[in-house]
């Protein structure tokens, strides 16, 4: 496997399940180039700037970037926060369509969530009577693009998707809805269904077996995703991939920072891991490894767990496991 990796660390606990995350592309990635670059708080420190311009260009020009984590209280309260270089780059890079998969046991369902835009990139600010406003706004392009999106995703799992709005209520989802139904014409092999955000929520809570793939905007996507980790272990196995149309993909665990266990040893890497996996099925197309290094950390999860899982284990005793495991397949089906 021949291409470019830019891996960015940042802060808290990210430089050390980055640092996990090399040695799994060492062992069965080995002609991968990884780069690092200063990212989050750490490049404000370093250059003033959450993104700098070096970085940005280094990602650009990859195959694919990997992300620690970013934030934490050192920076509360600065001129600039770290979050805004994750923001930026996911803008820069046009990562419109955000995948968060949930495997546990007899649940394996994909939320794929908008990320470029709704709340998060809509008009805000405050009003002279101090009324403080956010705006939730979509073009139907922006729906059509994440919608066809889900849709191929579906057609490769087992063909059903939910659309995920409150078209009961916001003018926003009743034109979700529609484009979307518009969009599904075109994948007549795939069941397409509507439900609204907050039964869904409840659903994914009582029956999260009975889901497949999930399409969403940007808002209902955060909360909902953090849902179904919750139900599938929590977010220290969560992975995410954030994808566009071109150029590199972006993969990151969904939990934060945690700079309260940072340089313990204490940080569950699966979620890294499962994001390596991640960009080996949608940025490498190897989808057979990455099938076997999510098997190999659902092993070291059920073998060495971490404190979050109950565990006393390690950091490297986990990535320990799984790089055994995948040791002991033949190389040349994991290389």
């Amino acid at each position: 496997m021949n291409g470019s990796v830019v891996a960015l660390p940042g802060d808290g606990v990210g430089p050390e399940v980055i640092a996990e995350a090399e040695r799994l592309l060492a062992l069965v990635a080995p002609d991968l180039r990884v780069e690092r670059y200063p990212f989050g708080g750490i490049a404000i420190d370093e250059c003033g700037d959450p993104l700098p311009a070096e970085t940005l260009a280094a990602a650009r020009a990859a195959d694919a970037v990997l992300l620690g984590a970013v934030g934490g209280p050192a920076w509360d309260g600065g001129a600039r926060r770290p979050e805004e270089g994750l923001i930026g780059i996911r803008q820069e890079l046009g990562v419109y369509a955000n995948l968060r998969p949930a495997r546990y046991g007899k649940v394996d369902l994909l939320i794929v969530r908008e990320l470029l835009g709704g709340l998060y990139y809509g008009e805000y600010g405050v009003r002279l009577d101090g009324t403080v406003y956010d705006t939730l706004e979509y073009h139907p392009d922006e729906v059509a693009r994440v919608a066809r999106k889900a849709f191929e995703l579906a057609r490769g799992r087992r063909g059903r998707l939910m659309s995920v709005d409150k078209a009961n209520v916001m003018s926003t989802s009743r034109m979700w809805r529609k484009v979307v139904t518009e969009v599904g014409l075109e994948y007549p092999d795939v069941e397409l269904t509507h439900a609204l955000a907050d039964s869904t929520a409840m659903r994914i809570v009582t029956h999260p077996e009975t889901f497949d793939t999930l399409v969403m905007e940007n808002t209902f996507g955060d909360i909902l995703s953090d849902v179904a980790a919750g139900v599938a272990g929590g977010l220290g196995i969560a992975a995410s991939a954030s994808l566009g149309d071109n150029g590199p993909g972006v993969y990151e665990p969904v939990h934060g920072s945690a700079p309260d266990i940072a340089g313990r040893s204490m940080a569950n890497p699966a979620a890294m891991l499962r994001s390596v996996a991640l960009m080996f099925r949608y940025s490498f197309g190897n989808a057979s490894l990455a099938d076997h290094v999510d098997t190999a950390v659902d092993a070291a999860l059920a073998a060495v767990p971490t404190p979050d899982l109950g565990g006393s284990h390690t950091t490297t005793d986990v990535t320990d496991h799984v790089l055994a495991t995948l040791r002991s397949l033949q190389l040349e089906e994991v290389s």
